[in-house]
């Protein structure tokens, strides 16, 4: 018996109740819109979007049909996708169609919020900047941790007599000479000025500060970098996508380091590097984190602020290099995943090379070089370091007679001969003798003004002797003269003995007086060019300044040479001066020119002649800047007790005194907080050991996080752990003294990775309760802050017999005590 079934059901629930309230009754508040990922813009907070659910059709069965209904992205989702919906894309072709890029990037930095809607009320406000608060405190902190008894010790501390001392060079606008780039001091100049300081102080080391040298402010001035460190340090860890808790301990590690506190309160350069050095890792993760706005305004402002901080931080100490490297890989990679892209446009491929040109490579570079051009027009006065740069340069100095010496250049002319090549120095000799070789008198190459540097041009020996009442005979090419040393009478001489460090080169001495000696005294003068008149035909006379000379030795044929050979202690450190058998005319270590030039019977010569342009000035001094720092060699005749090698580092194996360790003086010890340092090194023997866990678990299909969390925990580690290694390992290849302050920015990737590791394994762990998460939070807050105080005497300073201070020894290799 059949039934009917009515062709619709209507149920009645009667007429609902007209609300008393108006939609304006209610806080209205914009969802953000779906964006589509043609434009890469999406948030996993949108609003759901309405869909409508597909039936299985006949040839499905229930897995198939689940597989072909997207996704959902909604609030409750995780802001993942089923990555098989969207792997094929045959654009109605064929199936062998390319695999083409996600339309949804995962996202490995800090999770992406719509903004905020505008506050209402001040409650409003407050309640939706809470997240500023805390760095807001520990900013505060840091003030006094920076600033507590700054001024406890009144004596020149540690390397406060070099870059004081650099600072004085400023206000009193002389040049001179460092092997560092001139930011950092200029800053310290500036520091000087605004603290009222007349720049007349010698900073000589240990010396007490006069009454008149306001140290205090100076220092103050240089510790609000420090101050910097430790907000720098949150809003880093935020923006690296650490929980709350590890932002707090990347926060309580920068405040809490005894060697980050002790290196900030003095008059030193290394906390402007720290600073430096911080903005920029924080500068390019919040570029990082502007990835799927690409070409928006904040892209373009973080990525400009990442070149500039790049720039500064490399116009402090060459180091701020290593960080730039870091920068650097992290930029191919990106630019390598977007070449991968399919979607990508070329136009839109080359608009990201360019942007990455012009804030990456050449804001850098104008900021380096800005640095420099501001240098030279501080300091256009006559200083101490003047024989570093170039005879031109040194000419156009307010106090420096080059420019006003006779032009043309004559026999019987007492001279300065400068070397030409990048670093050179002046031809110089002492009453010294070698103690290998000849053991003739001492023939050097000097950076600094002295009259060992004086040499009179006379005319060879089987010529009459000089008469200064005769006819003037100008210097000309392919003359043959002697070079008589004014001090000692000793003529430069060369001979077949092989030079006593570069052994395949002739030596160069002095020998005989002006009465005595041997055709191996003759030398040929040979012109290369002129800066001003141009090619050797255009020189029909030697000038002073300008001409380019090559000497070679009438007898050998070898022509005379000074490279960057430094010769040992007995040569007091100074730079050989060899005579090379080859015949290299684009050796610039073989020119000279005649730089000082003294003869009364010659007319002055006109200071409008000579200019010396930037380009040429700045890469004179960045080569004589490397030459002097590959220079800085440890010493085998001398033991430095200060220094450490890199491996002493990451374990704290020994720190360093900074001042002297009398009883009745402050003493400071540089030495990092111990179990932040151990700490931070252990978790960069585990991260790689954890990297390649997780990659063989992965190999064998076990899913131990979803794709985001993957993608971030890969991200952080590698900017630490590559951070870390870039900044570190260049000082294990590197021939130069090293000291432990130099770790000081490597150690900030080590804390990074240390806050990470216990970000991913505690904090941020599913399996483990929020009560114990608190606890291990407590546990390791309490043991940063408990070893800090019992060592915060290192950086504020210890009074009194430093034996009475028990219990600071933790490793005997610390030299805390006598």
């Amino acid at each position: 018996m059949k039934r009917s079934v009515p062709d619709s059901i209507s149920l009645d629930f009667g007429t609902p109740e007209v609300s008393p309230r108006t939609s304006s009754d209610f806080e209205e508040i914009p969802y953000p819109p779906f964006t589509t990922a043609s434009n890469q813009q999406y948030s996993s907070w949108a609003a759901p979007q309405r869909r409508e659910e597909e039936l299985p059709l006949h040839y499905m069965n229930e897995e198939t049909a689940r597989r072909r209904v997207h996704a959902s992205r909604g609030p409750a989702s995780t802001g993942f996708y089923d990555e098989k919906q969207d792997q094929y894309d045959d654009d109605g072709k064929d199936v062998y169609a390319k695999i083409r890029a996600s339309k949804i990037p995962l996202s490995s930095g800090r999770p992406r919020r719509p903004p905020a809607p505008p506050a209402t009320s001040i409650g409003e406000f407050i309640q939706q900047n809470l997240e500023h608060i805390p760095p807001i405190i520990y900013t505060l902190l840091s003030c006094w941790t920076r600033f507590h008894a700054i001024g406890k010790s009144p004596r020149v501390i540690w390397d406060e007599a070099h870059f004081g001392k650099f600072g004085s060079h400023y206000l009193k606008r002389e040049f001179y000479f460092d092997v560092h780039p001139p930011l950092g001091k200029m800053i310290v100049g500036l520091a000087g000025l605004l603290s009222g300081y007349d720049g007349h102080f010698e900073f000589k080391s240990g010396e007490n500060y006069p009454d008149n040298v306001p140290y205090v402010a100076m220092r103050v001035i240089m510790a609000m970098f420090g101050v910097a460190l430790v907000p720098l340090g949150w809003y880093t860890a935020v923006e690296l996508g650490m929980s709350w808790r590890a932002c707090h301990l990347v926060a309580l590690m920068v405040l809490l380091d005894v060697g980050w506190l002790v290196i900030s309160r003095f008059i030193l350069l290394d906390s402007m590097l720290l600073f430096f050095t911080f903005t920029t890792v924080f500068c390019f993760s919040k570029f990082h984190n502007q990835q799927y706005h690409s070409f928006s305004p904040d892209w373009w402002l973080w990525l400009a602020m990442t070149g500039f901080s790049i720039g500064c931080v490399a116009s402090i100490k060459w180091v701020g290099l290593f960080v730039t490297a870091l920068v650097g890989l992290y930029t191919i990679e990106d630019l390598w995943e977007k070449f991968g892209d399919l979607r990508m446009s070329a136009r839109d491929q080359a608009r990201h090379w360019g942007a990455r040109i012009a804030c990456l490579i050449v804001l850098p570079i104008l900021v380096y070089m800005t640095s420099f051009k501001l240098h030279f027009l501080v300091l256009n006065h006559s200083g101490p370091g003047d024989a570093q740069m170039s005879s031109l340069f040194q000419a156009n100095l307010v106090g420096n007679d080059f420019a006003r010496a006779p032009l043309e250049v004559a026999v019987g002319s007492k001279v300065t001969i400068k070397n030409f090549g990048y670093g050179g120095g002046l031809l110089h000799s002492h009453v010294q003798s070698f103690p290998v070789g000849s053991k003739q008198q001492q023939v050097t190459c000097y950076h600094y003004k002295d009259e060992n540097n004086d040499w009179t041009i006379l005319p060879r020996w089987d010529e009459p002797p000089y008469d200064p009442e005769a006819p003037i005979r100008f210097l000309k090419d392919g003359d043959v003269i002697r070079l008589s040393h004014v001090s000692t009478t000793r003529n430069l001489h060369s001979h077949p003995i092989p030079a006593p460090v570069t052994k395949h080169h002739h030596e160069v001495s002095c020998y005989g007086n002006s009465t005595v000696g041997d055709n191996q005294d003759q030398w040929v003068v040979e012109v290369v060019d002129d800066i001003k008149l141009g090619k050797k035909s255009n020189v029909d006379k030697i000038h002073a300044l300008t001409t380019r000379l090559r000497f070679r030795h009438q007898s050998l044929g070898c022509y005379l040479r000074a490279a960057n050979s430094i010769l040992p202690q007995w040569g007091f450190k100074q730079v050989e001066v060899t005579c090379d058998k080859e015949d290299n005319p684009g050796d610039t270590h073989t020119y000279w020119n005649i730089e000082g030039h003294v003869n009364p019977r010659l007319p002055a010569g006109e200071p409008r002649y000579y200019s010396s342009p930037f380009l040429r000035d700045f890469w004179h001094l960045n080569v004589a800047m490397m030459t002097s720092n590959n220079a800085l060699i440890p010493d085998p005749d001398k033991e430095d007790i200060l220094a450490s090698k890199p491996y002493d580092w990451p374990f704290m194996h020994l720190g360093l005194r900074m001042c002297g360790w009398s009883d009745d003086q402050p003493k400071y010890y540089l030495l990092g907080t111990p179990v932040i340092w151990w700490g931070s090194t252990i978790s960069l023997i585990l991260s790689p050991i954890v990297l390649v866990v997780y990659l063989m678990r992965m190999q064998r299909r076990y899913v131990d996080m979803e794709p985001r969390e993957w993608e971030h925990f890969l991200y952080v580690t590698k900017v630490a752990f590559v951070g870390w290694f870039l900044q570190y390992f260049p000082y294990l290849i590197m021939g130069r003294v090293t000291y432990v302050h130099h770790y000081l920015p490597t150690l900030y990737f080590a804390v990074l990775m240390l806050a990470h590791l216990l970000d991913h394994f505690v904090f941020t762990a599913k399996r483990l309760t929020e009560r114990t998460k608190w606890i291990v939070f407590g546990v390791i807050a309490f043991t940063i802050f408990a070893t800090f105080w019992w060592f915060r005497g290192l950086a504020f300073g210890i009074d009194g017999p430093i034996n009475e201070h028990w219990g600071l020894g933790w490793r005997k290799s610390w030299n805390i005590y006598n």
